[in-house]
């Protein structure tokens, strides 16, 4: 008899050094034949939260990148680095001056909001259908446009020259090292990342989050998180075995009984068995008086 498929979302805490790559192998060593894959990579140099949807959970992926996310980062004035962290070529920034801590606070309301942000040369970010770090690694010339990104919060939590930490909460595909370089450059003094820790990624906190190094088939089991912990806040629609067949064939089924404001079109409803388990994702609408399913959970 085959063992039931997982269906849920873990949220792992990468030690440094180890790539994203490399913890999301060993989740896919322990729960074959499923699949898995991360929502959002960390750098090797970054510790704390990374997300992986295990089996259908992988068609979450999406919406968990697109949560807010909180980190702790370090930042080393006065200096300046190709890849704007301690792991690229590091040197010192030619007569960078002294920064006090009012100096660096008067600057930080320019870094929250909506702010356009140009990605690191070395970032995931595609030039002509290749990375941008693959661009720059090889010798090439990178040259990548703002884009606006936005950031929450922003606040010291440590500082004595050189050393700066800051509390950063943003949106996603914010790039932390960018806000530590071009806080720097504001200062006329430079910055690199040497540290960085992701606190949170929605509702997903380190402090809840299980080291990769107890990663074993037991404490997988045990640490698999209900994949409706992505979606926390979508309201729920339960549906009936016709209707969960319609699901299944990718139909949609009548609004009915679901805590929906009417004239929302396009908002997204789960929906579930009587026992609460995640059958689909889908949308109102009001044309038709039906949920549209656009992610489905159901074999």
């Amino acid at each position: 008899m085959s063992s039931p498929r997982r269906f849920g979302i873990l949220n792992i805490n990468k030690p440094a050094s180890v790539t994203s790559r490399r913890v999301v192998d060993r989740v896919v060593e322990l729960v074959w034949p499923d699949k898995a894959g991360h929502a959002g990579t960390l750098d090797p140099l970054a510790t704390g939260v990374l997300v992986v949807c295990v089996g259908k959970a992988t068609r979450l992926i999406e919406l968990v990148q697109e949560q807010p996310k909180s980190y702790q980062a370090t930042f080393l004035l006065g200096r300046q680095s190709d890849t704007d962290d301690v792991t690229g070529t590091v040197t010192e920034v030619a007569g960078a001056p002294v920064i006090a801590r009012v100096e660096i606070e008067s600057r930080l309301p320019a870094f929250v909001g909506r702010i356009e942000q140009v990605p690191p040369s070395y970032s995931a970010v595609h030039v002509e259908g290749r990375r941008a770090h693959e661009l720059a690694r090889a010798g090439q010339s990178v040259e990548l446009t703002p884009r606006i990104v936005e950031v929450f919060h922003l606040e010291i939590t440590r500082f004595t020259y050189p050393e700066l930490e800051l509390d950063i909460n943003c949106g996603s595909g914010t790039y932390v090292r960018a806000i530590g370089r071009d806080i720097g450059r504001a200062l006329g003094s430079g910055a690199v990342m040497s540290a960085l820790v992701r606190t949170r990624v929605g509702p997903y906190r380190v402090e809840d989050a299980i080291p990769f190094d107890q990663l074993t088939h037991a404490t997988l089991n045990r640490s698999l998180l209900d994949p409706r912990t992505a979606i926390a806040g979508v309201p729920n629609r339960v549906a009936n075995a016709e209707e969960t067949e319609l699901l299944r064939a990718g139909r949609g089924i009548p609004i009915g009984a679901c805590t929906i404001a009417e004239g929302a079109s396009g908002k997204s409803v789960a929906i579930v068995d009587e026992a609460g388990a995640l059958l689909s994702l889908a949308r109102l609408d009001v044309d038709t008086n039906s949920l549209r399913p656009y992610r489905v959970f159901i074999d």
